[in-house]
């Protein structure tokens, strides 16, 4: 295009041989890195920044209650007039059974409107559904302090309803790079942004802590849920839905990221979801099952090891400072590393998309799987948290395997298989937890050793299930026809398409 647009109706059937001809010469990487070369200032790369620290505020605003609750539960210290210090008693009186009531109810609603937020990022665009909820989730955590203070029972439903709120953002995330990510970035972008969740949780963990001490725990929620709030302004005023509706983007990526996804549907609010096929996909299941796996080990791996640590081997993670946030910081790492080197396999043709992803998310569960049954066997704290670290780690490449591949196989569904996946793998984190209070009864190293076996075996298990089943190709299910993008039909009754040359 020479500054200019020229548009002509081209009958439907040289379209698909004009978007057949585009989207190969981009999946096949030929001369397709060159039409734009990427960089941070590329629109879309600015989408995956902001996506991180939507992440960022998200993850946040979902563990700053673990922090802030130990602040409202535990007696303090204050100086009195005289000089002395005495003893504060704590405003609420909640015992461990009501404190893990509070802690888990999020999870109910979150894993309600997975598949939901699949279904209403693809009717009304994803960068509307990422942006919205996320600023509900921090308004409902501007009134914490309020509900708190109420009731538990309000706290727990408003618990439940910021879980529902945040349930959409992983779903909703896809769905923008379904129409934002070229099929050779689509690692990068989609990595860049997840990286967010546990650089969040790094920031968060420590500046809670930090808050909930100097200014009063209420000033937890109101710093986050303001955070979030400001956000989302950003975030509106930025992203459109796709580049077709980016006024301030330049001609150049506009015109490479639509021939990239040239076979891929922009207009997507109308169409069929083909239910059937995505529950009987064997890719799909392979997706799902890596999922469900993946979190399972993270959850034992975060929350039992710790426990284990303490209770066994007498070293305290949780007041370790930097030790603490050691495995979040190298995930967040190993995420982006990972996603940039996938990305640069596939762009040479090194090895194939199928082949990428089922290399790495192999290396990362059966790292982390060896690593978690290690852990299990040792007496010495500094090696189970070098096993943390690994594992967590190690874990940043599945990323680049699994996690990104419903928008290699049904990049218009991406979003709704985020969705199922996402949902069956909120599980672990109910499941898990109250089977290692089962099975630990005593704080025995046989009984520690069963739970990391466990997880061991999981992760095992997913990483033969999707190096079996998994694949990179786009599935004939996800092959959208044309005719849902018609613009007009001339008066011989052929159908013809409006296309840029």
């Amino acid at each position: 295009m020479e500054g200019e647009e020229n548009k002509e109706k081209i009958p439907l059937k040289e379209r698909k041989i004009n978007d057949g001809q585009s989207s190969n010469a981009s999946v096949n990487g030929d001369n397709a890195e060159d039409e734009c070369q990427s960089s941070l200032f590329s629109k879309r790369y600015i989408i995956s920044i902001l996506a991180l620290l939507g992440f960022c505020n998200v993850y946040a605003l979902r563990v700053n209650l673990s922090v802030a609750l130990v602040a409202m539960v535990t007696n303090s210290t204050v100086s009195n007039s005289e000089g002395k210090n005495d003893e504060k008693p704590a405003e609420f009186n909640w015992s461990t059974e009501t404190q893990g009531v509070v802690l888990s109810s999020f999870f109910y609603g979150y894993i309600i409107t997975q598949l939901p937020g699949g279904i209403l990022a693809l009717k009304f665009g994803g960068k509307n559904l990422f942006g919205l909820g996320i600023l509900s989730t921090a308004v409902l955590t501007l009134l914490t302090p309020v509900a708190a203070r109420a009731s538990v029972g309000l706290l727990v439903t408003l618990r439940i309803l910021i879980g529902l709120c945040e349930g959409v953002v992983f779903p909703a995330n896809h769905a923008v790079w379904t129409k934002w990510a070229p099929p050779l970035e689509r690692t990068k972008l989609t990595t860049i942004s997840a990286s967010g969740a546990h650089i969040g949780t790094v920031i968060a963990m420590p500046l809670s802590g930090v808050l909930a001490e100097r200014l009063g725990w209420p000033s937890v929620f109101y710093v986050f849920g303001s955070a979030g709030v400001v956000w989302a302004f950003f975030w509106f005023l930025i992203v459109r839905n796709s580049p077709s509706e980016d006024p301030n983007l330049s001609e150049e990526e506009r015109n490479y990221i639509q021939a990239a996804l040239a076979k891929d549907v922009q207009k997507q609010e109308d169409l069929k979801i083909p239910w059937k096929n995505i529950f009987t996909s064997l890719p799909v299941l392979a997706i799902v099952v890596a999922h469900f796996s993946e979190n399972w080990g993270f959850y034992t791996l975060l929350t039992e090891l710790p426990s284990f640590l303490k209770n066994s081997l007498h070293f305290d993670l949780s007041k370790a400072g930097f030790v603490s946030a050691l495995p979040y910081l190298v995930m967040a790492i190993t995420i982006q590393a990972s996603g940039q080197l996938a990305d640069c396999v596939r762009r040479k043709r090194i090895l194939t998309t199928t082949s990428v992803r089922k290399l790495f998310n192999s290396f990362a569960f059966f790292c982390q799987g060896a690593c978690i049954i290690v852990a299990g066997y040792t007496t010495n704290w500094l090696v189970a948290v070098a096993c943390l670290t690994f594992a967590v780690g190690g874990g940043g490449f599945a990323f680049s395997g699994f996690f990104v591949n419903h928008l290699d196989i049904a990049p218009p569904f991406a979003g709704i298989l985020m969705g199922i996946s996402n949902a069956v793998a909120t599980l672990p984190g109910i499941i898990s937890p109250l089977l290692t209070g089962v099975i630990v009864q005593h704080q025995y190293a046989s009984e520690w050793r069963i739970v990391f076996y466990i997880a061991g075996m999981i992760y095992i298990f997913g990483a033969i299930v999707y190096c079996f089943l998994s694949s990179g190709e786009k599935q004939s299910w996800a092959e959208v026809e044309y005719s849902s993008l018609l613009d007009e039909t001339d008066e011989d009754g052929q159908e013809e398409v409006i296309m840029e040359r």
